[in-house]
Formats: C-alpha cells, sequence, structure tokens
C-alpha cells in the first residue's frame, strides 16, 4: 500500500466507522450466527499473493460484520460497558497511525508526560488525595497481578523473585467470593495459589466482607504460620455490585501490616460524581486502586487506571533493567515499562486526553447520574410488575431480577429460557448471574449513547417476552 493508497483507504475507514455508528440502532445487539460459521466462511489457508483491498474490505464488510456482537449499541446492557466515544476512536486513529512503543520515556516523551499528567486528572476527578501517582494499564487484570505481585514481594521481604516461593511461608491474600475472577488468575500467576486465597464470607444488602470474619482470618493464619500479604477488595463487583465497607477494612490491614488493594474497575468511573463517593469512602487509605476509564467514561479499550501509594514498592518489584532499557543523562524520570508486567507499552493516555478535553467532567457526570437514574426506574417497573422480583437491588446503574416461572417449572430454567429469547429478539442484550446459588438476569445501563428511550423499550421488551413465555 502506498502514500496515496493508505490516505484513501484511511479516508474510507473512517467514513466507514462514522456510518456504522449511526445506524447501529437498526442493528441486532447479538448476532445470530452460528458456532463455526464464520470460521468456514474464511479461506482454510493464507493467501501466497496480495489481494487488492476493494476484495479484502468487501469480506470485512460480508462476513466479519454480520458476526460482531455491537458493544456500542445504545440498548447494550449486558455485562459492563466498554464505551468507545467517538473523540476516544479520533484519537485511537492518530495513536495506530504514529505505532509508538511508550516503554520508556526516551521511546516517547510525550506519551510519558502526558500519562503523568492525565493519572494526575484523574485522581484529581476521582476525589482521592495528593500523594497517589499511578500507571494506565491494559486492564484491571493486570493492575491487579501487579498488585498482588508487590503485596506478595513485600510480606516475603523482597526475596520472592529473587529465591522463588519454594521453602517460603505460604503468602496469604483475603476477598470475598464477590471479586472478579481476575483476582483468582492473579493468584494463580503469581504462584500464590488457590487455596491461598482466603473467601470472606460477606453481609448486608452491598454484600460487603464481613470486617470481623476478616480479622479473625488473619489473626489465625498468622498463628498456624501462613504469613498474610494482603487485602483485596471490591467496588462494584461484577455480578451484582458489591461493595466493601472500604474504611473498615483498610483499618483492618492497616492494624496488621497488610497491603490493600481496591478493585473498583466499573464503578471507580461513577466517583467523578462527588454523591457517589459514599461507596468508597476510606479509599484514601488503599496502597492501590484500580479502575478502568474504558468501562463508564468513554476512553475506549484498552484503558485501566492503577493508582499506587508508593510507587517505590511497586517498581521494586516489577522493573528490570538491563543495559539497552536505560535512560543514561537523565535521573528521576518514570519509565513506565517499570511499572507493569509487560515492557511494550501503548499510548494510552492520548484517548483520555482527547476525551477529557472534548467532553469535559460535567457532561460524564450527566451521563453517568443519567443511567443510574434510568436503571433505578426501571427495577421500580419490573419490582410492581406481579410477575417479576428484584433480586438485589440497584448498585448505581447495576441490579438483577428475576420472572417467577409457571407452577410445576423450574425457576431457573425458566428465566434461563427468559433470557434467551431476550437476547435471540436482538433488540436488547442482557447476561445471567447467579445469587446465592440461583440464577438471575442482570441488567445494567451504561453505554454511552443511551437515551431514556433506550431503556423504557428494554422494560417493553422484557415484559413482552416474559409474557409470550407464559
Amino acid at each position: 500500500m502506498d502514500g496515496n493508497e493508505f490516505r484513501d483507504w484511511s479516508l474510507r475507514a473512517a467514513e466507514w466507522g462514522a456510518d456504522y455508528r449511526e445506524t447501529l440502532r437498526d442493528r441486532p445487539v447479538r448476532p445470530s450466527t452460528e458456532p463455526g460459521e464464520i470460521f468456514r466462511a474464511i479461506e482454510a489457508s493464507p493467501p501466497e499473493d496480495g489481494e487488492p483491498m476493494e476484495k479484502i474490505f468487501a469480506d470485512f464488510e460480508a462476513t466479519i460484520v454480520p458476526g460482531m456482537t455491537h458493544w456500542q449499541h445504545p440498548r447494550f446492557f449486558a455485562y459492563f460497558p466498554a464505551n468507545a466515544a467517538p473523540v476516544s476512536v479520533v484519537a485511537e486513529y492518530l495513536v495506530s497511525a504514529m505505532a509508538a512503543q511508550c516503554m520508556l520515556w526516551q521511546t516517547s516523551p510525550a506519551a510519558t508526560e502526558l500519562e503523568m499528567r492525565i493519572i494526575d486528572w484523574m485522581r484529581q476527578a476521582l476525589g482521592l488525595p495528593e500523594g497517589f501517582s499511578g500507571v494506565i494499564q491494559d486492564s484491571a487484570s493486570s493492575a491487579t497481578l501487579a498488585a498482588v505481585l508487590t503485596m506478595r514481594e513485600r510480606a516475603l521481604a523482597w526475596e520472592g523473585n529473587r529465591k522463588g516461593l519454594s521453602g517460603q511461608p505460604a503468602v496469604r491474600v483475603y476477598s470475598s467470593d464477590q471479586v472478579h475472577t481476575s483476582i483468582d488468575r492473579a493468584i494463580w500467576v503469581s504462584g500464590i495459589g488457590e487455596e491461598n486465597l482466603v473467601r470472606i464470607p460477606v453481609k448486608g444488602p452491598l454484600r460487603s466482607m464481613d470486617a470481623a470474619a476478616l480479622e479473625a482470618a488473619i489473626v489465625e493464619d498468622r498463628a498456624n504460620g501462613f504469613l498474610p500479604a494482603g487485602i483485596i477488595a471490591c467496588v462494584g463487583g461484577t455480578s451484582v455490585g458489591a461493595t466493601d465497607d472500604i474504611a473498615a477494612v483498610a483499618d483492618i490491614a492497616r492494624r496488621h501490616g497488610l497491603y490493600l488493594h481496591v478493585d473498583a474497575a466499573w464503578a471507580g468511573s461513577a466517583m467523578i460524581c462527588p454523591e457517589y463517593r459514599q461507596f468508597w469512602t476510606g479509599v484514601e487509605d488503599a496502597d492501590s486502586i484500580v479502575f478502568n476509564p474504558h468501562k463508564w467514561l468513554g476512553a475506549q479499550f484498552d484503558c485501566s487506571i492503577q493508582f499506587i501509594r508508593d510507587p517505590e514498592s511497586h517498581v521494586r518489584t516489577l522493573a528490570i533493567k538491563p543495559e539497552y532499557l536505560k535512560t543514561h543523562g537523565h535521573d528521576g524520570i518514570v519509565n513506565y515499562s517499570e511499572w507493569s508486567v509487560p515492557l511494550g507499552r501503548r499510548f494510552r493516555a492520548l484517548k483520555l486526553w482527547f476525551l477529557l478535553r472534548a467532553q469535559g467532567l460535567e457532561a460524564l457526570r450527566k451521563m453517568i447520574r443519567n443511567h443510574v437514574a434510568w436503571s433505578e426506574k426501571l427495577a421500580g417497573q419490573l419490582a410492581a410488575e406481579p410477575d417479576f422480583e428484584l433480586v438485589t437491588e440497584p448498585m448505581l446503574s447495576l441490579f438483577s431480577f428475576r420472572h417467577r416461572a409457571p407452577a410445576g417449572v423450574d425457576a431457573d430454567e425458566h428465566n434461563q429460557r427468559l433470557l434467551n429469547a431476550i437476547n435471540n429478539d436482538g433488540r436488547i442484550y442482557l447476561t445471567q448471574t447467579k445469587v446465592d446459588g440461583r440464577f438471575a438476569i442482570r441488567f445494567q445501563a451504561g453505554q454511552f449513547d443511551s437515551t431514556a428511550q433506550d431503556v423504557e423499550m428494554a422494560f417493553a421488551v422484557i415484559k413482552e417476552i416474559a409474557g409470550n413465555l407464559r
């Protein structure tokens, strides 16, 4: 592809993207393809000679797009949002065109220094105190792994990386069963082992870790020769929005000398609204916090911010400094590859800079407040229907519900059929969870372009399809 072709196809791709966004409401949220259908439509072997872009682009439109789930669809109410505000997409065009590796200050000074500034912008936006610095990771999974490695190393007096875990006391980490599965994976990858992730029971409507049970587990483990290292608390858990009492957990962590990591991957974005900060009171005492602007704020994936209280411990855990990665002649600079597990790094700060400048915090606050209000209204409408019940009350814009099954019909199977019918219909998209061992349907409002009418349609679709099942 020469320069002229690159220009032409770049323009065409941008125009396609704009047309795609304008037509999303006309598309089903989720495709109706069968497993293997797209795989079989793609040539079994790679081409020996290059093909014209016209043919490649035509195949993209004919084969790939019909098999995509449209995460930017205004009626995407499943999982959590993975928003990509238009201004963020424009910034990503520029990032892709430059294709810089931003692992060191010297490999892209502007990328490093903009990231430093954006981290502090977001610290201020979320109401966090001075003293937190941070890094933009690819996802909360990576941020949590970095936090787990740091708590492990700190507990082992920095001997884990050097000597390995063999012969060391078993390191213990504490969380509820409401945390995201990325915590389990971090425990595996860090070598701590699943048996050493101690699950603390939850209580109350927010399904918070039982603080007394947490402290008792720490004391018992220490008495039995285990090495308590850290606690992972959550604000807005993935299943139904479980939220720990961060102040109580932080107090326990401080008394026992444990590292506290707070996973607020989804709900953290809402903390730009001061009235929602009650959900993480005490977070200023955490050692690290993760939240994903690529979920609710509109900075497209991947863009996960990890705030860190003690960068020295974090970097001491993760930094490797061979000669070819040293920046000679400059002291005190930040090389963000030393703050994360991967060496290579994308220029993630640019899309946040564009987004925050183009939208402003107040517009983002209005969007989040609308999503919360619309979700609360829908929960109230469903609760008022005789054949529906709320399983969990709204936590911000997330709640769960069930439809009452006819006599003699298994309730879990009935609600699974209802969910399948809703998603096969294509007008909206929902997902499921288990609450106290029983099937429940999740709803969350969070898509960047959703309107009150889109949420009203969700109520109509849910009620209509449930009526048809009866």
